[in-house]
């Protein structure tokens, strides 16, 4: 995903005056501007960070959802519309299926060895990003029986 994408959508939610969506639109340009800076790349904001903060962002809504007051539903349902436009930049994780073919594919000497630990060290590092951490932890734990 790319900055200017976010930013492009967002002009056209305040043209549609689609409050709601304008606001979780600038939040998500916000944290991805401010993750450029600490990271020294104000200027040219790569994809690669572009998704890192909307996956980390779409994870803070997710524990906002799971932690919201039972008696506040005008909140869960704020945090439900933020989750579901978030949800719509997020990159495309890996299935289980396709994480167990890359697995079998580029780690297969690790595999051998059925050490969950040394695995998921060696795994983590290169599917960061394009796969959701539980499902890696998962497939390993299943391949290492």
């Amino acid at each position: 995903m790319q900055l200017e994408q976010l930013r492009t959508d967002m002009m056209a939610a305040m043209k549609a005056r689609d409050k709601s969506r304008k606001d979780a639109i600038s939040a998500l340009v916000s944290a991805v501007k401010k993750a450029g800076i600490d990271e020294g790349c104000r200027e040219d904001i790569p994809e690669e960070l572009v998704d890192r903060v909307i996956l980390k962002e779409l994870k803070t809504v997710k524990e906002q959802i799971d932690t919201c007051p039972a008696g506040r539903e005008d909140l869960l349902e704020e945090y439900k519309l933020r989750h579901d436009v978030i949800a719509e930049y997020a990159p495309k994780m890996m299935s289980a299926e396709e994480v167990t073919a890359y697995l079998k594919e580029h780690f297969a000497a690790e595999l051998e060895t059925k050490n969950k630990g040394q695995i998921m060290k060696a795994v983590m590092g290169s599917l960061k990003g394009k796969a959701d951490g539980k499902v890696i932890n998962e497939v390993v734990a299943e391949l290492c029986k």
